[in-house]
Order: structure tokens, then sequence, then C-alpha cells
């Protein structure tokens, strides 16, 4: 039953990131048909809902695109900066719903950032502690509850995070669609990129999910 499991664990990620890359790849090829390129799709966007002040910056890279909330600054890849593709104006779009989102203090975000600095800490030290736990169980053996709850910790981000990323996603589509950017069968296709990519935030949570029983199932057997 494990081996099966971790199977899954290693082979979901796997096809999860070639799905989305090769999605992405496959929509890079079509072209919107007002020629619109991914930034003047974002400036749009943002200034249609306020956020004139939100900036856009071109960033090296593939697939690195994010919102800085910090620098107020939407950041595109070298793959969506400049780009006219249907991939490029989705992904463009889905940053600029987490800007909306911010700008809107929208709960799951909220409680995202919040929970930010305790989950960078607990992903960095949780296998530490729970190796040591096991090492040196008869002596410390508070340690590996430590390093589940650490790891519990990384779980409840991951959980928080799928609300924001299918909402940011819902945005970007509905504005797509209703603000004519692009034509019914170009917000298909920007779908499926959309759709492809929030998949791999599912895996990182299902595979999480795996990983947190199988070191509740450790700690059971000490």
């Amino acid at each position: 039953m494990w081996i099966l499991l971790i199977l899954v664990m290693l082979i979901l990620p796997i096809w999860a990131s070639i799905n989305v890359k090769s999605t992405f790849n496959k929509y890079s090829d079509v072209h919107n048909s007002r020629g619109l390129t991914a930034e003047q799709v974002a400036r749009q966007i943002l200034d249609s809902n306020g956020l004139t002040y939100v900036g856009i910056e071109r960033i090296p890279g593939n697939l690195t695109d994010h919102y800085d909330p910090q620098a107020n600054v939407v950041r595109l890849s070298e793959s969506v900066y400049g780009k006219t593709s249907v991939s490029a104006i989705g992904v463009a779009a889905h940053e600029c719903g987490h800007a909306c989102q911010h700008a809107e203090d929208y709960t799951p975000i909220k409680i995202r950032t919040a929970i930010v600095p305790a989950v960078n800490i607990c992903s960095k030290f949780w296998y530490l502690a729970f190796v040591l736990g096991l090492i040196f169980f008869e002596a410390f053996p508070e340690l590996v509850w430590a390093g589940i709850i650490m790891f519990s910790a990384v779980v409840l981000f991951q959980l928080v995070t799928l609300p924001v990323e299918f909402d940011a996603s819902g945005r970007a589509l509905k504005t797509l669609e209703n603000d004519m950017i692009l034509d019914s069968g170009e917000t298909a296709q920007a779908r499926k990129v959309l759709k492809a990519a929030a998949l791999t935030y599912v895996v990182a949570l299902v595979t999480s999910i795996i990983q947190l029983l199988r070191l509740l199932a450790a700690a059971k057997r000490r």
C-alpha cells in the first residue's frame, strides 16, 4: 500500500509539471485576434479595477510570473511579457487576479499571507526535527511530533492556496470574456492553460497529504 502511495507521490508532480508546460506551449502558438500583448492586457485589467498604482515588470525565466504585494508589481516572465499568445494573456490575467484579491482583502489570501512567515520556517526545519526525533526518540519523542506539526502547517498553507489560485483564474477568465479581450474560442483555450496550472497546486496538496499520513504512521510505529 505504502509503495503504491510513494509511486503516486513521485509520478503525480512529474505529470503535473509536464502537463502545464505542454499545455502552455501548445497555446503559445495561438495568438489572440486583437493582437494584444500580455502586458497590455495586464495594464487594461489593472486600470479597469482601479489599480493604476500597480506596476508591470518583465523578469527572467519561464513561467516565473507572480504578483508582489509588497512592491505592488505584477511581474511577467520572458515567456509571457511581450507575447500575444492566448497562453501568455491567460497567465498575465491570472496574476492581475491576485492583485485584485489583495486590493479587495480577499479572505483566503489574507490568511495565506499571514501564515507565510511561519510556513517558511516550518518548511525548512520540519524534516530535521522529525528525523532527530526518530533517532533520539527515547530522550526527545516530542521532536517527532514537532516535525509533524510543522509539516502540517505546510499542508495547511497548500490547502489555503487552492481557493486563492482558483479564484484568481476565475477572475481572469471572467474579465477576458466580459471585456471581450479574447473571443469565446480563445477564452476556452486560456481556460485550459489556467486549469493545467491549477492542477499543479492540487497535486502538491495531494502529495503532501500522503506524506503527512506517512509521517503519522512512522510516529505511531515508535
